[in-house]
């Protein structure tokens, strides 16, 4: 792996963190339905590990972690591909710098030398 593909799947991560926050989750709501769902079947599955309620923690244990793993995995998608296009960008910048334009004849056009 390169350096720079190490420093944006990092970047990535800790971003995708950040959005764990309902506030940026609210933004899209089908992912802001699979946090909720993620916060209520944890709320369950630690109601039934300490015996409050009756049911398989087991299996709503297993439920929370894939729910979490869904909103994370689409958290760190979004931002792959945020850090992807601000890369791109900045990498656009430079070539608008090193690469001057040329005027052809009268017209308006510009074009590459």
């Amino acid at each position: 792996m390169t350096t720079l593909m190490t420093t944006l799947i990092r970047s990535a991560l800790l971003d995708a963190i950040k959005k764990l926050d309902p506030r940026i989750q609210w933004r899209n709501p089908v992912m802001f339905v699979v946090w909720l769902g993620s916060v209520l079947t944890t709320l369950l599955w630690l109601a039934m590990l300490s015996g409050q309620i009756t049911g398989s923690a087991g299996f709503s244990g297993s439920i929370a972690l894939w729910l979490w793993l869904t909103v994370l995995f689409a958290n760190v998608a979004e931002a792959v591909a945020e850090g992807r296009s601000k890369a791109q960008a900045a990498s656009l910048k430079g070539v608008q710098k090193k690469q001057p334009g040329k005027k052809n004849g009268a017209a308006t056009l510009w074009c590459c030398q």
